[in-house]
């Protein structure tokens, strides 16, 4: 090591060229590397989706989903499979195991999907695989509003849709509320029976009509000529020409008995923001694109379009996710400024300002290495890595102040600038680089974590090692350099003024240190007993367990849930009532409201609709709990509604905390499951906004067909539906593309509004070959019970029962006294628990594993330093005694126990505590060699180290102290800030590191000594 760090200092130049080509190149990539705010995270996630239009859930169940669960049940790694069955459509969700290959796993299922078409009905649609990825959920979500007639309104969003994916770095965009287009055919059924239509002969004549004709071309000889039947329908001209009777010479054409306009089909929901008519634009930026500069763009297009909107027509960011990055950016390289600036300042009062200079150099070095690496490896720039970077702004001076404290000394002591900074960083060396290599070693487990949550977590450990090896760099080659190229020793000691002798603090310590020595083994019990006694006030008094740090969010929604066979417009009053109680609060600046004919996705069936709130800044309000506790109270008195208030999560948690999935072969043993234990969670404390996804209530008409009756007639099944539809939907007939459509668009014949009831099916007339029959004739009309949705996991049905937890209460808790609490469940039912308690224990289980593989590797560094298996397990024990700073820092800063941060925190802190520890031994060993007796070894040993101990301690702690105290400081503008939400994600890791990290630094400082003594006392006898 010593060959090349006087390589680097002989060929200083070159090295200083080098350190200025890291900086420029680190912040190089610092400008353009992607700025995002959560991890472009790759969730083991995909559905199959399927529909066939007017198909019922079991019917659904029964021929959609089993064909595609037989095939789909093949695959290697799947983890859950969990089907979906609901009125014409149906889906098949795949959770694949952790680390699974994405690309070929997605290969694999459009293989099995390709195999399982051939067994769906005819009549079906392709089925389309989808993969679910963070990096495609929409980063900007604009709300189009106003008193403008809606197909004027969406016209306007489909313009803007096709001019804003038109920015290179713009994926795709969605339009909310988008309705599908159809050309309907209004006719008669009077007109249909006096011209004895058949709807089979009109299905053939469009067809017939609506063909693509390849008539080829003929060659003459004298020239090559192309030949064309044109027979597409093109507009709604071609439509209306197109016979559909003939009688002698007469042809009969739809424009003759129908009315014919483009339209769009049934509305599914409706949409408003701030009380008025709107569409959503949805945009996704592409994977690397800069999420900034994006919305910028974005919302330039925007500013330049709107000069031509209609009066009166408004745009609204609903959610504008580069604010949030560009809060968080700020935020964070604030408090990384400001940590590095209270480093600084620790260093300036005791090394001195050119020690202070000489230090300071290294963490923009290590830190724009770091970024550079970072970008390389094709990292973005998002709130983990940001704060990873000021987990390491304390650290990464630690290799630095050792060396710059010893060649300090060692100028002191007589030596040249060059001797001195080689001779500083060759001793160091080797304890720097086991020290830095047990940091490493308790990081490097995390990178492997499984699940979401470690695809979330895994920049953390990435960017904590790569700016480690940068600062390993900067402290062993380029800080010597820098150092040697300084003044002469008679200048350089005129800077250091305090250098003539040991200060206060050092003579107290080595007073008490020395007392304590005498005592090895009464020093050892005083330490355990403060470890207990922390044990037990922690067990006390701590502030609970949660899986994922709560983050004060920037919106919320709010689900109204209501029961009934409600229409669409019915609902949409409904969520009315609600929406005027809450639409002039002060504190949310956007009211997105938007109802739904039937729920989706992780909605429950009976959500009618929902409102999604976009709050004020945070330093500007009222907490968002207050405001939704507000919100409650204005919307109690509401008849015949459920309310279910929930606030925006971050991270990779997600869903209700609480969640049980009960199943069984016989449906109704799960519905007696099901009601007992939702009895059993109300009558308990702790369990809020309970709900189940079990099919609503309802009535379904059925209209059952004779087939031997309507045999008779001529008719049969296919008739009687096709005469059904003609009163609901309509009759498809044919498709075509207009030019202002992007997709096919179907051409359906119905009947006239006021034929659409109930009522008239009895009145219906189909054609047969004994002329027009009524339907009663060979169908009856019954009401049967109706199944709005059919769930099922892992190929049997099961019902999932969910539920939030009140203030105070933990999930682990609640879910044992439930299982304690005397529930009884019918034979043959199984219960499952799902949701964050099964994240907690998978969590749980990888940390403590990963916790053990990093002793492992600790130890094995050790051994390889010391030789010394009581050397090694001295240090080792600093790792598990501090464990109670950790639980003292949480006690101190009133933070819950975050089973991944402080799990996190207790892993980190484990390599940053043996750092010291390593240093301070290994001056003791060089101590005893030199031949002085172990009790006053360990007495110089503790004195030489006090200063360099104190100084890595307090400039990781004081780096940490923005985030533990949850303070925004700015010094550019400057300003303070209190409760960001970006420092709430990490005030549960900083409290827990800075608490363990204080705690070991006394044990550092008093015990480690006392038990080298111990050590040495035990060997001789």
């Amino acid at each position: 090591m010593r060959a090349l760090i006087a390589a680097a200092i002989a060929r200083s130049r070159a090295s200083l060229m080098l350190l200025l080509f890291l900086f420029a190149a680190g912040i190089s990539a610092y400008l353009v590397i992607p700025k995002e705010a959560n991890p472009d995270v790759a969730i083991p996630m995909m559905y199959v989706s399927m529909s066939l239009d007017g198909i019922s859930p079991e019917d659904g169940e029964r021929l959609l989903v089993r064909p595609m669960e037989h095939e789909l049940r093949s695959l290697e790694g799947i983890k859950k499979m969990t089907s979906t069955a609901s009125e014409g459509h149906a889906s098949v969700m795949l959770e694949f195991d952790a680390g699974f290959n994405a690309d070929k796993a997605l290969a694999d299922v459009r293989v099995k999907v390709d195999a399982a078409r051939a067994k769906l009905p005819a009549e079906a649609k392709e089925p389309t695989v989808n993969e679910i990825n963070v990096g495609l959920f929409p980063v900007l979500s604009v709300g189009l509003s106003g008193p403008v007639p809606e197909p004027m309104l969406v016209a306007i969003a489909r313009q803007l849709k096709e001019q804003i994916e038109g920015i290179p770095e713009v994926l795709e965009v969605d339009i909310g509320g988008d309705r599908e287009d159809v050309l309907e055919i209004i006719v008669d059924p009077q007109v249909l029976q006096s011209y004895g239509l058949d709807y089979q002969q009109l299905f053939t004549l469009v067809s017939n009509n609506n063909r693509l004709v390849a008539a080829g071309s003929l060659d003459t000889g004298a020239g090559r000529m192309a030949l064309k039947v044109p027979g597409i329908i093109e507009n709604l001209k071609d439509v209306l020409s197109i016979p559909i009777k003939v009688n002698g010479d007469t042809v009969i054409t739809f424009a003759d008995v129908a009315t014919v306009n483009a339209s769009f089909k049934d509305p599914l929901g409706f949409a408003r923001i701030n009380g008025q008519p709107a569409l959503v634009l949805e945009i996704k930026k592409r994977s690397g694109a800069n999420i900034i500069s994006t919305i910028e763009q974005t919302k330039a297009l925007l500013e330049q379009a709107s000069v031509l909107f209609p009066e009166g027509m408004q745009i609204n960011y609903i959610m504008d996710q580069s604010k949030e990055v560009e809060n968080m950016l700020s935020d964070l390289l604030n408090n990384v400024l400001t940590a590095v600036v209270l480093v600084l300042i620790l260093i300036l009062a005791t090394m001195g300002m050119r020690s202070a200079i000489l230090v300071g150099i290294t963490i923009p070095g290590a830190f724009f290495a770091g970024i550079l690496m970072i970008w390389m490896i094709g990292f973005t720039m998002n709130i983990i890595v940001l704060f990873s970077l000021i987990l390491v702004a304390g650290m990464l001076v630690d290799g630095a102040i050792v060396v710059s404290e010893l060649a300090d000394r060692n100028v002191q002591e007589g030596q040249d600038q060059k001797t001195a900074w080689l001779n500083a960083a060759d001793r160091m060396s080797w304890p720097i680089i086991a020290s830095t290599c047990t940091t490493l070693a308790v990081f490097v487990p995390l990178l492997f974590w499984p699940g979401i949550v470690g695809q979330f977590m895994k920049y953390l450990p990435a960017t904590v090692i790569l700016c480690l090896l940068a600062s390993l760099l900067m402290a062993l080659v380029f800080l010597p350099v820098m150092g040697s190229l300084g003044k002469p020793r008679s200048e350089a000691s005129c800077t250091q003024p305090h250098r003539d002798g040991p200060n206060r603090l050092t003579l107290a310590y080595r007073q008490l240190l020395h007392r304590l020595l005498r005592h090895p083994g009464l020093t050892l019990a005083g330490a355990l007993g403060g470890v207990v006694l922390v044990y037990f006030a922690y067990g006390k008094f701590n502030h609970g367990l949660e899986f994922f740090p709560s983050v004060e969010p920037e919106s919320a929604q709010v689900w109204v849930r209501a029961r009934g066979d409600l229409s669409v417009y019915e609902k949409d009053t409904v969520l009315q009532q609600v929406e005027q109680r809450l639409l002039h609060l002060p504190e949310v600046k956007a009211l997105y409201a938007r109802s739904m004919a039937a729920a989706s996705g992780e909605l429950t069936a009976d959500v009618i609709g929902t409102l999604q709130f976009q709050f004020i800044d945070w330093h500007q309000r009222r907490r968002a709990s207050e405001i939704l506790d507000e919100m409650r109270q204005l919307t109690a008195d509401i008849p015949g509604v459920v309310l279910a208030f929930r606030q925006q999560q971050e991270g990779p948690a997600a869903g209700k905390p609480i969640e049980l999935q009960i199943s069984a072969q016989d449906p109704a043993l799960t519905e007696q499951a099901v009601n007992a234990i939702l009895r059993q969670m109300s009558s308990m404390d702790g369990f809020v906004d309970i709900e189940d996804d079990r099919s609503l209530p309802g009535i379904e008409w059925r209209l059952e067909v004779d087939r031997a009756a309507a045999a008779r007639f001529g008719a049969d099944v296919l008739t009687v539906g096709n005469a059904v539809q003609l009163v609901s939907n309509g009759l498809l007939l044919a498709k075509f593309r207009p030019v202002y459509a992007s997709d096919e668009v179907d051409i359906r014949v119905r009947f006239p509004e006021s034929w659409r009831s109930l009522s008239q099916l009895e009145r219906l007339t189909v054609e047969t070959s004994r002329g027009q029959v009524p339907l009663t004739n060979f169908v009856t009309l019954r009401p049967a019970e109706k199944t709005s949705v059919i769930r099922r996991i892992d190929s049997n049905r099961a019902v999932t029962i969910k539920s939030d937890l009140a203030p105070g209460f933990q999930v682990a808790e609640r879910l044992a006294a439930l299982k304690n609490s005397g529930i009884t469940l019918p034979e043959g039912v199984m219960l499952k628990t799902a949701g964050e308690d099964a994240d907690q224990q998978e969590a749980m289980t990888f940390l403590v594993s990963a916790f053990v593989i990093a002793i492992f590797l600790m130890l094995m560094i050790l051994l390889v330093q010391f030789n010394s298996w009581y050397q090694t397990l001295l240090i080792l024990s600093a790792i598990v005694l501090s464990t109670a700073g950790v639980l003292l820092g949480l006690l101190i800063n009133a933070q819950p126990f975050g089973i991944v941060m402080v799990g996190m925190g207790i892993i980190g802190l484990a390599g940053i505590v043996v750092n010291n520890n390593i240093v301070l031994i290994d001056t003791y060993n060089q101590l005893k060699a030199q031949g002085l007796d172990s009790i006053n070894a360990a007495l110089e040993t503790g004195t030489l180290r006090l200063r360099p101990v104190l100084l890595t301690s307090i400039t990781t702690v004081l780096g940490l102290m923005p985030m533990v105290l949850a303070v925004n400081v700015n010094l550019l503008e400057p300003s303070l800030g209190f409760g960001a939400p970006s420092t709430m994600w990490w005030t549960q890791l900083s409290s827990a590191i800075a608490g363990g990290l204080s705690f070991a630094t006394l044990l550092t400082l008093f015990l480690t000594p006392a038990l080298l003594v111990l050590g040495d006392k035990m060997l001789k006898r």
